[in-house]
């Protein structure tokens, strides 16, 4: 149990730090925020594991294209957010509402759709064992 505790303290660092810094790419946009709720290996599967967190933008937050490399499941809680993959639709979802990244994906558009209240979602990222979890993408 105190693994896992040093591995979601490290991931929930690493993570927020990684995340904060593609949010704020631009100079301009307000950063996410994130929070590491768990991460576990998958079991049957010893090359890789899951990771839950969630993810805050503040009002006007944005995202630039970024990939995750990995399997990415996105579940608004509150909140509207802009979403696109990269040769796919530009969606805008609502609580409840969910989203999709494949590993090939890169993710082009993320953003809080509003300008005066914050949007919050629920990820699921299932990837590598000790891979990174997101890197930028060329626009």
């Amino acid at each position: 149990m105190r693994r896992h505790s040093y591995i979601l303290t490290g991931l929930t660092l690493g993570f927020s730090v990684l995340f904060g810094n593609i949010a704020q790419a631009d100079g301009n946009t307000p950063a996410a925020s994130a929070k590491q709720l768990m991460i576990e290996d998958l079991v049957g599967l010893a090359d890789k594991e899951v990771l839950m967190s969630t993810v805050t933008y503040p009002p006007g937050g944005a995202s630039p294209p970024h990939r995750h490399d990995a399997q990415v499941f996105v579940y608004v809680l509150q909140g509207e957010l802009i979403m696109q993959v990269r040769g796919g639709p530009k969606v805008t979802l609502k609580p409840g509402e969910t989203f999709y990244e494949s590993p090939t994906d890169v993710h082009a558009v993320s953003a809080n759709a509003s300008q005066t209240r914050p949007a919050t979602f629920l990820v699921f990222i299932i990837k590598e064992k000790g891979a990174p979890t997101t890197r930028a993408a060329a626009p």
